[in-house]
Parts: C-alpha cells; sequence; structure tokens
C-alpha cells in the first residue's frame, strides 16, 4: 500500500541519516522505498535485507531494472550486489527502518498512535479499540494479523507488524486521509528484527505473556526483553499494562515511562473490575478507573481472558479521551476479532466456536471458559503448527486434553515437517482414548468431532482462528475453520 501524496529524499540525506557513504554520484532522488523487489516502482529504494535462506540482495538487479534508484544493504549484499549503485551500513534492518519513517515524515506521530503487544490477545484489544474508537466518531486505523484498515476500508494482512517500509507507507497513507488514531500490534519478532525503529506511539499496551516463539527467542528471558522494548522513550510516552500477569508487572515496576496499572483482580489498580457477573448473552460488568471514574455496562464477550481484553481497551479508550457514558453505551456493540471466539451458527442444538488459541495458556484459558458456560460437554479439536517452537506441543497437548470433555488432535498447519511427527509429540505424554481421537486430517477430525456432539454441548475448534489457509508441505490450500466446521454442521441435517 503506497500513500497519494508525493514524498522524497536524497541520497545525499539518506547517508547523512544514517551516518554512511556510498559511490553513487550525482545528486540522487529517492520517492519511495520497498524490500519486495515484486513491488518495487521508479524513484524507489530497494531494501536489500539478508533473509533465512537468500539475501535479498539476490533481487538487487531486478528491482534496479524496475526503477529503483539504489540499493540499501550490508556487507553481504554489498558482495552480491557488486557493480549496482548502494548505500552500505552496518545495521541494515534500523537503517531501513529509518530512511522509510523520514521518507514519509514520520507518519506514526503525526496520529494518536496505540501499540499492543503480548502474547495472547493483541488481535482483539487491538480490534476492539479500533471498533471502540470508530463508534464514538474517532476516524481510525488499524495495523493487525488478521486485517488493516483505514477507516472502514479492509486490507488482508500479510503479518502481525509488517516489515518497516510497508508500515511508515501504511502509516503515511493513513495520515494523508486524516485519520486520528492508528490501533497496531506490535509482535516480538518486530521488535528484535526493528521494524519498529522511526515510530514513536502515543501509548503503548501490554496484555500477557506466556510461553510462545521459543524457536526464535531460545528462552522466555530474551522474549520477555524483546516484548520489554517497547516500552520506553524511545517508542511510546506511556503505558497501560496488565499486572495480574507477573511479566506484566515486572514491566510496570521497570519501564521508564509513565505507567498505568489495569487489573482484573486488583482493586489497586487504577482500573480494575468491581463486579463480573455472567449471564447468557455474556457479562454484566462494573469498572472503577481513573480520577474514580465507573463505568457500568455489559458486554456479549465471555471468559476471563476477554475481562483482561476489554479493561485494557476501556483505560486506553478513556486517555484517548472517550466520555466513560459513551463507553458504557458502545462496549455491548463490540463484537471482537474473527477467528477469537468466534460463533459458528448454523441452527444446531449445540453451541460452536473457532479459536485461534495457540499457545497452551490460550488454551486453557478457552477451555476454562466454555466449562463455565457449558451444561454438557466440552468437545476440542487441535493441532500444531510444523517448523514452530516444537517445546510447547506437549503442553499444548496436555491443556487440550485436561480442559475438554472429549479431545481431538489433528493437523494445523504442518508446512514442511510430517503432521504425524506432530501429533506425536502432542499426545507423547497421553492416553488418548475414544471418543477422544487422533485424526491427522484435519477437515476429517472437524467432521468427527461435529457428530460427537449433542445438545447442551460446546465444541471449540483451535489453533487456526482466521485463517484462510491451510499449510501443508510447504504449499497452501484453501482452509478455513468455520467454513469447514458450517459445512459439517449443515451435513448432519
Amino acid at each position: 500500500m503506497r500513500p497519494l501524496l508525493d514524498y522524497s529524499i536524497s541520497v545525499e540525506k539518506i547517508c547523512h541519516l544514517l551516518s554512511a557513504e556510498s559511490e553513487i554520484n550525482g545528486e540522487v532522488i529517492v520517492t519511495g522505498v520497498t524490500s519486495d523487489d515484486r513491488y518495487v516502482q521508479p524513484g524507489d529504494l530497494f531494501l536489500a535485507y539478508p533473509g533465512k535462506s537468500i539475501h535479498g540482495a539476490e533481487f538487487a538487479k531486478s528491482a534496479i531494472a524496475k526503477g529503483a534508484r539504489a540499493i540499501l544493504t550490508d556487507a553481504q549484499g554489498a558482495q552480491i550486489a557488486q557493480g549496482l549503485p548502494m548505500i552500505v551500513v552496518e545495521n541494515i534492518r534500523t537503517a531501513g527502518a529509518l530512511v522509510s519513517a523520514h521518507l514519509y515524515r514520520k507518519p506514526v506521530q503525526e496520529m494518536v498512535s496505540i501499540a499492543i503487544t503480548g502474547t495472547n490477545g493483541k488481535t482483539t484489544v487491538s480490534t476492539l479499540l479500533h471498533q471502540l474508537l470508530q463508534s464514538a466518531g474517532r476516524e481510525s486505523g488499524l495495523i493487525g494479523t488478521v486485517e488493516t484498515r483505514i477507516g472502514r476500508e479492509r486490507f488482508e494482512s500479510m503479518r502481525t507488524t509488517p516489515e518497516a517500509d510497508n508500515l511508515q507507507s501504511i502509516a503515511a497513507a493513513m495520515a494523508e486521509q486524516h485519520v486520528r488514531h492508528l490501533v497496531m500490534e506490535v509482535s516480538s519478532h518486530a521488535l528484535v528484527m526493528n521494524r519498529i525503529e522511526g515510530s514513536h506511539f502515543a501509548i503503548a499496551g501490554f496484555t500477557n505473556l506466556t510461553q510462545d516463539h521459543l524457536d526464535f527467542h531460545g528462552d522466555m528471558e530474551s522474549y520477555f526483553l524483546a516484548k520489554a522494548k517497547l516500552f520506553s522513550l524511545e517508542f511510546a510516552d506511556q503505558a497501560f499494562i496488565n499486572i495480574d500477569d507477573p511479566y506484566g508487572l515486572r514491566i510496570f515496576n521497570t519501564c521508564g515511562i509513565p505507567a498505568t496499572s489495569v487489573s482484573r483482580r486488583n482493586v489497586q489498580a487504577t482500573w480494575h473490575y468491581t463486579s463480573i457477573v455472567p449471564t447468557g448473552n455474556g457479562t454484566d460488568i462494573s469498572i472503577r478507573g481513573a480520577g474514580g471514574v465507573l463505568i457500568e455496562t455489559s458486554t456479549p464477550l465471555h471468559g476471563n481472558f476477554n475481562l483482561d481484553n476489554l479493561l485494557l481497551v476501556i483505560a486506553i479508550a478513556s486517555e484517548c479521551g472517550i466520555d466513560p457514558l459513551d463507553c458504557a453505551a458502545l462496549i455491548p456493540k463490540l463484537y471482537g476479532a474473527p477467528g477469537r471466539m468466534e460463533l459458528v451458527d448454523r441452527g444446531q442444538s449445540f453451541t460452536a466456536f473457532v479459536d485461534y488459541a495457540h499457545t497452551p495458556d490460550a488454551v486453557s484459558s478457552v477451555l476454562a471458559t466454555a466449562r463455565a458456560f457449558t451444561q454438557g460437554k466440552v468437545i476440542a479439536l487441535l493441532g500444531c503448527g510444523g517448523d514452530r517452537d516444537a517445546s510447547k506441543r506437549p503442553l499444548m497437548g496436555r491443556a487440550l486434553s485436561e480442559g475438554s470433555s472429549i479431545a481431538i488432535f489433528t493437523s494445523d498447519n504442518p508446512r514442511s515437517e510430517n503432521p504425524s511427527q506432530i501429533l506425536k509429540q502432542m499426545t507423547s505424554e497421553l492416553a488418548v482414548n475414544q471418543p477422544s481421537a487422533i485424526i491427522e486430517d484435519r477437515a476429517e477430525a472437524i467432521a468427527y468431532a461435529v457428530s460427537l456432539c449433542s445438545p447442551g454441548d460446546t465444541l471449540l475448534i483451535l489453533g487456526k482462528g482466521h485463517e484462510l489457509g491451510q499449510e501443508i508441505a510447504n504449499e497452501k490450500i484453501d482452509f478455513d475453520d468455520r467454513i469447514v466446521l458450517a459445512t459439517a454442521i449443515e451435513a448432519l441435517r
């Protein structure tokens, strides 16, 4: 996505910004920036990043042929792209992010920008906050795992936090359309890979931290430090933090910016619940906030994890100037994010949800929520993704087995791995006895799970949520849990 207005920066200014030198002769003006040679436009600066298996400099000739004015790369890339006009820097990702931000005139700072991070809940918090701001008449943008929104326009997202060139380009498009607020998810990968360098947020929000992505970070401490990086003067003016989470409490006590505490359980927190009453249609809630504000309302959302998410949303919305009376009136209309406890209703006698839960903690939380409102059995289906943190697979298997009446183990996105091996790792410490089952084919597993349901039961299809495809042997096939589930339910008639 590119903005409509014209932007430019000279190679001379880029070199000054990065304290770099180039051998590019004459005055060269850059009018865009991209890290993907497929989307090069004449006048672009091409960012040649190192990749897992191939260096981006391998595509430098293609970028130049399409009209790129210069290449920004590291020493390794310079060896590959010899003879091409280039700027060489030590840290290409930081440099690429800074150039992108300066080219587009630091658009993140032009809006009231809000960054949400954490293991679970980022998408729900971001989506709910975007909905609330929009409903209150604040033109808002959203960047996240499921989608990107500019006002009421919707675009499919490729990753939780875009590469820096895309992030700044999208933010510039929002700013020039007079978007007042930007709400975005910031992943730990993005923080480690410097995608938000050059950005500064009015508010940073923290949900929780549980085991995930250890294949990338190595251990929980490194994962935590990646998240904590957001809560500094470099990236944010102030923080809103869930202190019920021990990692959140640690950030609250140590971060270098003003921090506001949010808690479902601790009445000493600035924002906390004074009453939580589950109902057949959701939850009646009463909230105390900054300055003694009282908000009494109801939400269609179920579960403690959603109450945690909602409280963070309300606290941040209040800081953005949304009147408490408006919050109380609008909260019952907030419906959450696609694939997050998303109801699939085809007139069946049981309740069925699709949810993105893909960590041990998230699986346990979703199943606990279902047990609280289910009169019959809780039947749940889950797989684990391939080429990702394998250490959490037995933990997720145990969470599924312990939290459900009947557990169905199946494939998620096996990617390059053998799905049967993933299933063995999930179930290695478990006894899987009928009617629980291990069924590798996900569609077959969903149909089987549906066949077990009786009136009053709750069925949970976990792991993929909003995803529209399944990656098998590194090929992506069309697969939407919501559609497959609906089809299986209709086949019962």
